[in-house]
């Protein structure tokens, strides 16, 4: 499972990815964020959680360095110990929340995804 971020011709990158870039351009490539760190830019913590949100629900705004660019990303922590600037890495979770407690379908959408992990 990769953590997908589109390039565009003028060097941006987005995550998520999205089908027309800053410039008009379409993507011209793919970067795997799951591949690099990411520094924590703010954090907070959710106890009014959505339905089949685990609760409490520590959430953080990220950013990469991807080849000179920020990419910046909005997560799930794995852990509510964590500070501005920490360095965290994106680890896959088959569920991020549970199917079973909203009420769609659970075979209408995946589940799975990434949370941020700090780093040792």
């Amino acid at each position: 499972m990769t953590m997908e971020a589109y390039r565009y011709p003028d060097g941006s990158i987005t995550y998520p990815g999205h089908p027309v870039g800053p410039n008009g351009d379409e993507p011209v490539g793919t970067v795997d964020l799951s591949d690099h760190t990411a520094e924590v830019l703010t954090w907070t913590t959710s106890h009014a959680t959505p339905v089949g949100v685990r609760e409490p629900n520590h959430l953080a705004i990220v950013e990469f360095r991807v080849d000179g660019q920020a990419v910046r990303a909005l997560g799930q922590l794995t852990t509510g110990d964590v500070a501005i600037g920490d360095e965290v890495r994106p680890v896959y979770h088959e569920e991020l929340r549970d199917p079973e407690a909203g009420i769609r379908d659970p075979e209408s959408q995946s589940w799975d995804g990434y949370r941020f992990e700090p780093v040792e």
